[in-house]
């Protein structure tokens, strides 16, 4: 099947095309005759598998084809809320791709920077919004945005604004909305809340399921190295210094722990930027572009801040935490190994993590294979995740025995120094 099979319009296609689409991924090809029937959608899909272009095109194409009844001042009249900032902006790129030859205008709004200039171009007349809750109810107060022309709402990442708090925002948003709309509602996963949310929402949807065949992607290598906590920067260093790494993305569970990661690096003097949600966006912006542009060899982000992380040739996944959620485990991991490109997942394992490797290998059905031929090995991390709990006393620590810091060792890690900054 290929896109002008879907019947778009020549406008919309001529863009596809020049970004070298041709054959649209499972989810288009369902959702994209649902939507252009004007039919509501309730689609659970993963990152990754091709949503913004499944509602974005059908959006742009109903909005062209209805531009000429239209007078006036342009009025916003399709609505996407998403829970991130970078996720915003990508969508936003993304809807003036596919919609270049279309001359509908789109703008983006996020919290963290100035207002004037989202301001400036809402006054200006847009067609289609991409927001995120916070801003987005701000703008609403001060009366810069109106919601009564809203023919299309998308509520993407549903899971993720559950995660985030944002759900008593998204409910004052959609009391907001015409009760005449077509309404689309995306999630990776259907939590309970995330059920009685999307019939609130939604009228009597069409379904849309698309699961990747293995949980995991599929050209994603995964490997597991048990370390104790205290030695995780040691080891991320030592990987950075002896394997081949090109692009490493590494995940923090906490914003203080992304910043501590990166002064460590920084001492070894391996570049590296945080990315989290106490950054400013002009902060978050400049990371992320010095990272895809080569500049810093280490991004080092949290999972609120991945989730709009969208690099083609990144080469490795760092779980320097590993998360407490399992799905935030298939989301980190399939950052790397994108459009077609193979990749590699980089798990470390400390003692109070044993719990959430169970979770993780639970949901994705495999074992990680461990990786033990490392200087920094917690030896009795597989032993502690296989026996049960026990009351005995504290005699006999399983805390790893730690490398003798001798000369040698010394020397051997100013060569891996070495070796690193004549990387190509």
């Amino acid at each position: 099947m290929t896109f002008k099979d879907l019947e778009i319009i020549e406008p919309i296609l001529k863009a596809l095309q020049a970004e070298g689409y041709t054959h649209p991924t499972p989810i288009q090809q369902q959702s994209i005759p649902i939507l252009l029937k004007g039919k509501d959608l309730l689609g659970c899909a993963q990152t990754g598998t091709g949503k913004t272009a499944a509602f974005g095109v059908p959006i742009l194409q109903q909005l062209y084809l209805n531009k000429h009844h239209e007078n006036g001042k342009r009025r916003v009249k399709a609505l996407v809320v998403t829970p991130t900032r970078e996720l915003a902006i990508q969508i936003a790129e993304s809807f003036t791709t596919y919609g270049k030859f279309t001359g509908i205008k789109n703008t983006v709004i996020f919290g963290g920077v100035s207002q004037n200039s989202q301001t400036n171009a809402l006054s200006r007349g847009v067609d289609i919004l991409v927001a995120t809750p916070g801003r987005l109810l701000d703008l609403i107060n001060q009366r810069y945005i109106s919601l009564d022309h809203i023919e299309h709402f998308v509520l993407d990442e549903a899971d993720q604004m559950l995660d985030m708090g944002f759900i008593h925002d998204i409910k004052k948003i959609i009391a907001l909305l015409p009760s005449k709309r077509q309404s689309l509602f995306f999630s990776a996963t259907m939590h309970p809340t995330i059920v009685d949310l999307s019939r609130k929402i939604l009228g009597n949807p069409e379904k849309v399921s698309v699961q990747p065949e293995q949980t995991t992607a599929e050209k994603v290598g995964q490997s597991l190295y048990f370390v104790a906590k205290a030695d995780k920067i040691k080891l991320l260093i030592h990987l950075l210094q002896t394997e081949s790494i090109h692009s490493l993305l590494v995940f923090s569970r906490t914003k203080h722990g992304a910043n501590k990661i990166v002064k460590l690096l920084d001492k070894a003097e391996i570049s590296a930027e945080a990315i989290h949600g106490n950054k400013s966006q002009n902060a978050r912006q400049k990371a992320l572009s010095n990272f895809k542009s080569g500049e810093t060899d280490v991004l080092v982000a949290t999972d609120i801040a991945a989730r709009g992380i969208d690099i083609d040739e990144l080469s490795h996944v760092v779980n320097y935490d590993l998360p407490n959620v399992p799905e935030s485990y298939v989301h980190r991991i399939g950052r790397t190994g994108r459009a077609g490109a193979s990749g590699l997942a980089i798990s470390f394992c400390d003692g109070e993590e044993r719990a959430f490797l169970r979770d993780i290998e639970k949901l994705i059905s495999q074992k990680i294979p461990v990786v033990d031929d490392h200087p920094y090995v917690d030896e009795g991390g597989e032993v502690i995740s296989e026996k049960p709990k026990s009351r005995t006393s504290k005699q006999g620590s399983s805390r790893a025995k730690k490398p003798s810091e001798s000369s040698g060792a010394v020397n051997r890690n100013k060569r891996r120094r070495n070796n690193w900054k004549k990387k190509d």
